[in-house]
């Protein structure tokens, strides 16, 4: 009898150690939608003091002003005067903002469904001068939106949460798998861990690859994902629109060069001609796979990283494209990448954000070899601004970081501001 219990009491003891081995718990993100009322968002710019850098968004300098976004919340004011020591001045709450620009003092935003023109010669106490409403239905960061409802002059948002969940499977399966991003109506999405200046001496800052926002004379330029969107602002107090140019669908970036605007898409990158500023006229379109396109322009050249993703599936690459003929650019060359993301050019030096796989310098003086000078891995890079050979501001998932770029293939760390 004790025989015939033993293989019974060892199955039983098999199957209990089995069930305890194959308890998992994993992590995902839930994106609980909620609404904001109109009233609300009128009511909600506001300037305090210094806060921690949560979700970093867009970075734009301006004089000696760093401003760093926090993706729909606000704008941290920076003083960096001193690239080794920057100071936190202030920070600016603009429910819904994602994208902004500044010029003579004066900042330009978007607040979700509004442009907001706000004063910002003191940063301490920054005031709304006006507001052009219902401009955006919708707004996109990293694949995430909002939308306005004009039935209920309210905005749907979503809130990211992030949730645990305890589990067990049989013995020998595979873990199925993370659960992904969650909408909170059962779609599963994948989850990833993870310049526009106007002409020189006009009085605008610069910003990175990855801006929607750009200036031009007295315009404002924005993109959404359709439209090309020219604003007037001559009077800052009143900013008009002057006209919308539809472009499609998929569009991402805009870039500034001269008197041209460089339209970055998922599908290729459109060339506008800026001479008359109140209505820019197209020139060409450039296409290429579907991919996320950031582009920036220096002399003839205009560079553009594809990455593959959300916006297509187009190879990860860098492409090179000759523009000395603004009516039919052409390929150079590509060059393999991990999954680049936005980028500066600086004379021969371009850097470039590769995301989770860090942040990259080449020399590219020459089209058909370019060398690649640094790869740095210990951070997150997501854009980048090369304000001189000198200075160089990476902004990414895990914070914001400041270089010397003096030597491009040894490039030192000044300061940092660390998400908290």
């Amino acid at each position: 009898m004790l025989r015939k219990l033993i293989p019974v009491l060892l199955l039983a003891v098999l199957h209990w150690g089995c069930t305890d081995e194959c308890t998992q718990t994993r992590t995902y993100a839930v994106w609980v939608p909620y609404t904001i009322g109109y009233e609300t968002i009128l009511k909600g710019i506001s300037t305090s003091s210094p806060q921690d850098l949560k979700e970093p968004g867009k970075i734009y300098a301006y004089n000696q002003y760093l401003l760093i976004g926090e993706v729909k919340k606000g704008i941290h004011v920076i003083d960096n005067s001193d690239p080794h020591s920057p100071k936190a001045v202030s920070f600016i709450t603009i429910p819904g903002v994602l994208d902004f620009a500044v010029k003579d003092d004066v900042l330009y935003a978007d607040s979700y469904m509004d442009l907001v023109s706000l004063d910002l010669s003191n940063p301490l106490q920054v005031k709304e001068l006006g507001r052009k409403t219902r401009m955006f239905s919708r707004g996109v960061w990293e694949g995430r939106s909002w939308y306005f409802d004009p039935r209920t002059n309210s905005v749907t948002d979503y809130a990211k949460e992030i949730r645990k969940e305890t589990y067990k499977t049989n013995c020998g399966n595979e873990d199925p798998g993370f659960l992904g991003n969650y909408w909170g109506s059962g779609d599963y999405l994948s989850f990833n861990t993870g310049s526009t200046a106007g002409p020189k001496g006009d009085g605008s800052g610069q910003g990175g690859s990855m801006a929607r926002f750009t200036l031009y004379d007295d315009f404002l330029y924005t993109v959404s994902d359709s439209d090309l969107m020219v604003f007037n602002i001559s009077n800052p107090a009143k900013p008009d629109s002057a006209g919308k140019i539809n472009l499609g669908w998929g569009i991402e970036t805009i870039f500034p060069y001269e008197d041209k605007l460089f339209i970055g898409s998922n599908t290729g990158m459109y060339i506008y001609d800026n001479k008359n500023p109140a209505k820019p006229e197209r020139m060409t379109i450039f296409n290429h796979a579907r991919a996320c396109d950031p582009v920036v322009v220096q002399g003839d050249r205009a560079y553009v990283t594809l990455r593959t993703g959300t916006c297509g599936t187009s190879p990860n690459q860098l492409q090179i494209i000759n523009i000395a003929n603004l009516y039919a650019p052409s390929l150079i060359k590509s060059y393999p990448m991990h999954s680049p993301h936005g980028l500066s050019v600086y004379e021969h030096i371009l850097s470039l954000c590769e995301g989770e796989n860090g942040l990259k310098s080449y020399n590219v003086l020459y089209d058909e070899d370019i060398k690649q000078l640094q790869h740095l891995r210990d951070h997150h890079a997501y854009d980048v601004i090369q304000l001189s050979s000198k200075i160089l501001l990476v902004i990414g998932a895990d914070g914001f970081y400041q270089y010397d770029n003096s030597n491009p293939s040894d490039l030192q760390l000044l300061s940092k501001i660390a998400k908290k």
